[in-house]
């Protein structure tokens, strides 16, 4: 693989095919030789008109022979990333052969991430299980099994790995523990879309204990196959999808190349195998630190929580769209100063939404209220979540030196996510074995 001639190709095929990159690119040489060359997307420009896929200018076909899924937000107000079929076939095949050392010949995998709604993630599953190197059996439950069904199928079916998303495995444990149930026969737990964070692993070791617990692996549906996860790598870290993307991590303020360990940046992403919708140097909006030397092969990153900056903000099985809420606030309190800060409670997501009120706007107790009010209105999963004690939504009313800046440009941060990563890559941690 020549991965200049590669970057090289997909820049030119998609200059010449996509209006908007025609745009984006210009000034840029016809021969790029590097990354660098090239300016980072701005996600805002990216997804514009792009509710009108038939005129959506990044776009550089008809769509023919093509998958569309959802990506953020509603069906109505979300964003959508397209697939040519052959490149969906392709990013499945390489995410399945990825996943083949995670899992044993013979293993019974339940799939409990959701279907429906254009989600892919129980689809993208489905599809990868099978491609991957054994044999093993899959049970297509989704996420909207009934957990006392779900309970009796893994004894019945002797079902020893589960597979979905975070806030799913703790609903199902929460409900175990309801019912005095251990399911000692589970050995795996692979997830995805979201860091578990200890307190949570612990609630899930009270009713699984023979499981260990590692990502299926690190990949979205828009921006594709990032990261492998192998028996090396500790809870938050992959290795580099090499031959599918190009990862970056970048200084957050001056965009420079970050080469050295263990130095956090955003993570930019180019992937080498779409040409529908291209992908070149797509800011996914998670941070992450390289956890190897530069020339390691499939070199090893760690995830380290979103940026302040980033578009959508995954908690638990609930996607935030900042931009929306900001929309929200503004109109409700006519205050364009708020920051949403997200923590960690005894395994719990605290999402807190900090606003600042005009000194001479008369809002109180009420704006909290109507805050509170649109956002779970907006947002329904909040108080599924909250039932369920996943989640706590608080709205304060601040100061403007309350709102967290960035310590070396000043800048206000939309997003703070306090939830503390350096405590999944402790050596001594049994669940990444």
């Amino acid at each position: 693989m020549n991965t200049r001639i590669e970057l090289s190709e997909l820049v030119a095929y998609a200059r010449r095919h996509s209006s908007f990159y025609a745009s984006h690119f210009t000034g840029v040489p016809d021969n790029v030789k590097a990354l660098g060359e090239l300016p980072v997307i701005d996600p805002i420009a990216f997804w514009k008109d792009s509710q009108n896929l038939d005129q959506w200018p990044v776009l550089t076909a008809s769509m023919d022979n093509a998958l569309v899924f959802k990506t953020g937000g509603t069906t109505s107000a979300g964003k959508f990333s397209v697939f040519q079929r052959h490149e969906w076939q392709t990013m499945v095949s390489a995410f399945g052969r990825s996943l083949s050392g995670q899992l044993s010949a013979g293993d019974r995998i339940a799939n409990l991430f959701f279907a429906g709604d254009l989600y892919a993630s129980f689809l993208f599953t489905h599809d990868a299980l099978a491609h991957v190197e054994t044999d093993v059996v899959e049970f297509p439950f989704t996420g909207q099994v009934d957990s006392n069904i779900l309970a009796d199928a893994i004894v019945q079916h002797r079902i020893n790995v589960l597979a979905g998303l975070p806030a799913h495995f703790l609903t199902f444990a929460a409900w175990l523990e309801q019912h005095s149930r251990v399911l000692e026969g589970v050995t795996t737990l692979l997830y995805a879309g979201e860091s578990l964070f200890p307190a949570q692993m612990k609630r899930l070791g009270r009713v699984f204990p023979a499981a260990r617990i590692a990502s299926i692996g690190y990949a979205s549906v828009d921006a594709g196959f990032m990261g492998a996860s192998h028996r090396d790598c500790a809870l938050g870290e992959h290795r580099v999808a090499e031959g599918h993307s190009l990862v970056e991590i970048l200084d957050e303020q001056t965009g420079e190349a970050i080469t050295q360990c263990d130095q956090v940046g955003r993570l930019v992403v180019t992937n080498l195998t779409r040409r529908l919708m291209p992908l070149i140097r797509y800011p996914v909006g998670d941070r992450a630190c390289w956890r190897e030397p530069a020339n390691t092969p499939r070199r090893k990153f760690a995830l380290r929580g979103r940026c302040a900056d980033s578009q959508r903000l995954r908690v638990g099985i609930l996607t935030l769209m900042p931009q929306s809420i900001g929309e929200t606030v503004q109109r409700l309190t006519g205050s364009d100063d708020w920051q949403l800060v997200i923590e960690q409670d005894e395994g719990r997501d605290v999402l807190l939404l900090k606003w600042v009120p005009d000194a001479a706007s008369p809002v109180g107790e009420h704006a909290d209220r109507m805050l509170h009010h649109a956002l779970t209105a907006d947002y329904p999963l909040i108080e599924q979540l909250s039932a369920q004690h996943l989640l706590e939504l608080q709205i304060r009313r601040c100061a403007i030196q309350d709102l967290s800046r960035h310590p070396r440009s000043g800048k206000q941060q939309r997003v703070v996510d306090l939830r503390d990563y350096d405590n999944l890559h402790a050596e001594d941690h049994p669940w990444k074995r």
